[in-house]
């Protein structure tokens, strides 16, 4: 049934926890966009029914997609731009009034911006995960110079998987096997967010030029940063892969640059208490 008003959202479970709606309705206020963001629970035996249901809606812009469905959303969307085969996972799915649903991925974009914004270089990555995110942040990591990556995983098989998908050479280590030297760490993990156990650790290994980037944002402060600040390192939180990401994602769902003129004020009402 239609609501008179255009909207898309995020879907995932869990969702309570999800900033997406802050940061999208935010820039819909700013540009006087008469259209709205959700968040919606959707659990892994509801996603098929999920698209079924949205795509009769006229109202339906489209979704974000996050844990647990970034793979599993990749078999009810068209992949026109060859997603499923360059990185391996989605995060959003555009759907254009009687035309198919589109699925593409705006998490490799939105995690490298931070990245390039203050210049970073290096060729030795470590990246803790093997899900959708961390798909997307391998292939990033590879477009832009990073030539050996260890794969910090639970399940080696799906550790050595990705690089073989990416074909870059490095290893596949335990969470308890000690990091290696490199450039930047990144943890694509759910570790660290609120309810869940940390990732922490031991940062030893790491050179005081390296940077140490958690894609967590709740908490923004995660024990892995506070731990590289108290080592001097350079950190990147959260959020700032979540706004990079998610104005990719808003141009393509309102059609319309996000104001990133205003990330300050939008960092601020992100920060506020609930």
């Amino acid at each position: 049934m239609s609501n008179n008003r255009p909207y898309a959202e995020v879907i995932g479970d869990p969702i309570a926890h999800s900033k997406s709606p802050v940061i999208h309705n935010f820039w819909l206020e700013e540009l006087g966009i008469d259209a709205e963001y959700r968040k919606t629970r959707v659990t892994r035996e509801e996603l098929a029914g999920y698209f079924l249901q949205r795509r009769a809606d006229p109202d339906w812009l489209g979704c974000n997609v996050t844990i647990p469905h970034k793979i599993a959303a990749l078999d009810y969307v068209d992949d026109p731009g060859g997603v499923r085969e360059r990185i391996g996972a989605i995060n959003t799915v555009a759907c254009e009034t009687g035309g198919p649903l589109i699925g593409t991925n705006t998490d490799a974009g939105g995690f490298l911006q931070p990245l390039l914004v203050r210049g970073w270089r290096g060729t030795r990555a470590v990246l803790a995960g093997t899900g959708g995110a961390a798909q997307a942040i391998g292939f990033a990591l590879r477009s832009v110079g990073v030539t050996e990556l260890t794969i910090v995983a639970r399940d080696a098989a799906k550790g050595q998987a990705l690089l073989a998908k990416l074909g870059m050479d490095g290893a596949v280590r335990g969470f308890d096997a000690p990091l290696p030297a490199a450039d930047l760490l990144v943890n694509a993990t759910s570790l660290g967010m609120t309810g869940q156990p940390p990732y922490a650790p031991d940062l030893g290994a790491l050179p005081a030029s390296a940077m140490v980037y958690d894609i967590v944002y709740a908490p923004l402060e995660t024990p892995l940063l506070a731990a590289a600040r108290a080592r001097g390192l350079e950190v990147l939180d959260g959020l700032e892969m979540l706004i990079g990401q998610a104005a990719l994602a808003f141009d393509i769902f309102f059609d319309a640059p996000a104001p990133r003129e205003r990330d300050a004020a939008l960092r601020e009402r992100l920060l506020a208490p609930a």
